[in-house]
């Protein structure tokens, strides 16, 4: 079972046409996401990384990690 992800950011939105143009070139927001894309969880010790085959699926660990 996979964990639940977040909404695709590339996905079309009424007002604007993508949630990127909601956050500026330079906001530290795409450095945190791109950060946080390039970590191995799993070789830094966060528990959860590997979805349990049970029960109702847990939140991804890398976008909790990014709030």
């Amino acid at each position: 079972m996979a964990h639940i992800s977040g909404s695709d950011r590339s996905q079309l939105l009424l007002l604007p046409e993508a949630i990127a143009d909601y956050v500026g070139v330079e906001n530290p927001v795409r450095f945190i996401d791109a950060f946080v894309d390039g970590l191995d969880l799993r070789s830094l010790g966060l528990a959860r990384v590997d979805a349990k085959v049970t029960g109702r699926p847990g939140y991804d660990p890398g976008d909790l990690l990014k709030l």
